[in-house]
């Protein structure tokens, strides 16, 4: 056998072997534990992407001052918000506190392959779907053009203005 030959398949097989590769990615959430319900929704939003895109979140809340005695604030907010991601993620590490922040990751329940394929197919039917309907609003278009030539007077020949100087010529 050719060692050249053998070299040449491995690496073949190692760089096929790195482009099915998936790197999951943690992203991070920072929230803070008095928060509006709207900052709260927005951060969640945030965090749902995160997931359906198949990547890890950390979630870390930052106590300052007296916040730092009240640490079931936090543990509530983190508590609170893996609760509305339930069917998007799970709790892959609890609330635990270190110094100021309380951290807690979550992760996705689909592998990031999965999830990537799913949105492709969600890009791919939402085109032909925007493609349907752009056709279908040019077909009305051109239809009305049409009903309106029909139904168009004709326009009237234009006649010589009476404010016209009488010697000049048209």
């Amino acid at each position: 056998m050719d060692y050249g030959k053998f070299k040449y398949e491995t690496a073949q097989k190692a760089r096929e072997s790195r482009r099915n590769q998936t790197n999951t990615i943690i992203k991070e959430m920072k929230l803070r534990p008095k928060i509006d319900q709207h900052d709260y929704d927005t951060k969640k939003g945030h965090v749902v992407r995160f997931l359906k895109a198949g990547d890890k979140v950390k979630i870390t809340i930052m106590f300052r001052g007296r916040e730092q005695h009240r640490p079931e604030l936090g543990y509530r907010l983190l508590q609170r918000l893996a609760a509305d991601v339930e069917d998007l993620g799970f709790i892959e590490s609890n609330a635990r506190q270190d110094g100021r922040n309380m951290t807690m990751v979550l992760g996705p329940h689909k592998k990031k392959s999965e999830a990537q394929a799913e949105v492709k197919a969600e890009k791919a039917v939402s085109m032909s779907a925007k493609a349907a309907e752009k056709e279908a609003e040019e077909a009305e278009v051109k239809a009305h053009r049409e009903a309106a030539q029909k139904t168009a007077t004709p326009k009237k020949p234009r006649r010589r203005s009476e404010n016209l100087d009488p010697d000049m010529e048209a």
